[in-house]
């Protein structure tokens, strides 16, 4: 060593190391995890994107091969490597399908969160999802977007805008979301405690969302009458803010953690013995929490006690005896499995089981029911092109069986699933689950009866006005 040159020994490191191969120190994907993966192929068929381009490096296989190669430090995050993660749905199908049970959903949220925080995207983009991720995850900004929207759609400035061709001349992705606008309707605000009907026999919080709290407001009002009609005090607490499901699904783990934390404290201030959830995406995250915030030493045992708290609605009420009254709903339903309670949930005779309770329905099976309509989070928003040829395709499957209305468990997919069949010149309605068995419990088809329409266009008049 030079004299006046001081320093550690050559044969000893200066520091910690920082990074593992390509990805850095914080949670990288697990190692047993990847080393699961027996590389069989059972998860091949099963996953939408290799289905659509035949791409190894585009199935759930491949795509842990590039994690391991990157763990080992022979593969550089770059942007071909990072376009394939950017191309997964999370949809978990290759979990149902996977016979070692690789555990894909920690792998990918886990890889997510690396690229986040390590590959420098283009400013358009950083930019676009900064947007996203400032909005949506926030339900009282949703809510202050409502007049603006309301004003354009009912304006006629809409279908002006639409008509003209205006939009092609912005960028593919604002064209996107601007085609997934759902039409909205008078807000239908949860009390923050609705009171048990009959003997009491629990006390649940509702997770409200935001997406679901601010677009689809009907649905939490139904879930909350449901609820109470089946005996149960519902408290849903006006202060919760999102759960933090977009964001982890997306690797922004900062964000998400912070939101966990609070949705946490607010539930616990409640003192409610389950939670209840009615977005398959949400209802995947917060079961995790236990999981997302093991490193927390002040919220790590609180977490998975709320999660062993939460249950979605149909996985709630399919555990208990019914004890209001079905009344007759005559209506052919298609029912569509979303990704995160079929898959990531494990949640798929629930819900089928509570529309069978419902005299009158009759129940259509989906071709291809595993496979994702290309919502899954916000993905449907930053890769337009392949969602929309994943819900495109899921149209196709759905107009033969000629359904009258559509349930599903996910308002992404009920965004997903409205704009796919608006393209298809098919406006289906599609509802949540929950709302069909409310309009049976409310019997709302009684008055609007006659000998001149059939049950079945009496029961979509009357039930459009509550959807």
């Amino acid at each position: 060593m030079p004299e006046g040159i001081t320093g550690p020994p050559l044969s000893q490191p200066s520091e910690k190391p920082t990074s593992r191969g390509a990805f850095d120190l914080h949670h990288p994907p697990a190692r047993e995890l990847i080393d699961q993966c027996v590389h069989c192929g059972f998860c091949l068929p099963a996953c939408p994107t290799y289905k659509l381009w035949n791409e190894e490096m585009d199935s759930p296989r491949g795509r842990i091969y590039l994690m391991k190669l990157a763990a080992d430090g022979k593969a550089e995050m770059n942007s071909q490597w990072v376009s394939h993660f950017d191309t997964c749905l999370g949809c978990m199908s290759c979990m149902t399908a996977c016979p070692s049970g690789v555990d894909y959903s920690k792998l990918i949220e886990a890889t997510r969160a690396q690229i986040e925080r390590n590959y420098p995207r283009s400013a358009f983009e950083k930019l676009y999802r900064r947007m996203i991720f400032a909005t949506f995850p926030r339900p009282d900004r949703l809510r202050l977007l409502r007049v603006p929207l309301l004003v354009y759609q009912k304006s006629g400035l809409q279908s002006l805008v639409r008509a003209s061709g205006v939009l092609n001349l912005f960028p593919k992705k604002l064209r996107a979301m601007e085609a997934l606008m759902p039409t909205l309707k008078l807000s239908a605000r949860v009390a923050e405690t609705t009171a048990a009907q009959g003997t009491k026999r629990a006390r649940v919080g509702l997770l409200l969302g935001c997406v679901q709290r601010e677009f689809f407001p009907r649905v939490n009002a139904a879930t909350a009458r449901v609820l109470a009609a089946e005996g149960y005090e519902v408290v849903a607490p006006g202060e919760q803010p999102c759960c933090g499901a977009l964001m982890v699904h997306a690797g922004e783990e900062n964000g998400a953690l912070e939101l966990a934390r609070k949705t946490i404290d607010v539930f616990d201030r409640a003192n409610v013995e389950f939670i209840i959830t009615n977005a398959a995406g949400c209802g995947s995250n917060v079961k995790e929490y236990g999981h997302l915030l093991r490193d927390d030493p002040n919220y790590a045992a609180s977490a998975k006690q709320f999660a062993a708290k939460c249950r979605d609605i149909t996985e709630f009420l399919g555990a208990q005896a019914p004890q209001a009254k079905r009344n007759p709903l005559k209506l052919r339903v298609a029912y569509h499995d979303a990704c995160h309670l079929q898959h990531a949930q494990g949640i798929r005779i629930p819900p089928r089981q509570l529309l069978a309770q419902i005299p009158g329905i009759e129940l259509l099976e989906i071709p291809e029911a595993a496979i994702c309509c290309g919502s899954a989070g916000v993905y449907n928003l930053v890769q337009p092109d392949t969602a929309n040829k994943l819900g495109d395709h899921k149209a196709e499957l759905i107009i033969p069986l000629k359904p009258d209305v559509i349930a599903t468990g996910n308002p992404g997919c009920l965004l997903q699933l409205q704009s796919s069949l608006a393209r298809a010149v098919h406006n289906i309605p599609v509802v949540h689950t929950i709302q069909l068995l409310d309009a049976s419990l409310l019997d709302r088809l009684s008055a609007s009866k006659s000998a001149s329409t059939s049950a079945s266009s009496a029961s979509l008049a009357t039930l459009s006005d509550s959807f």
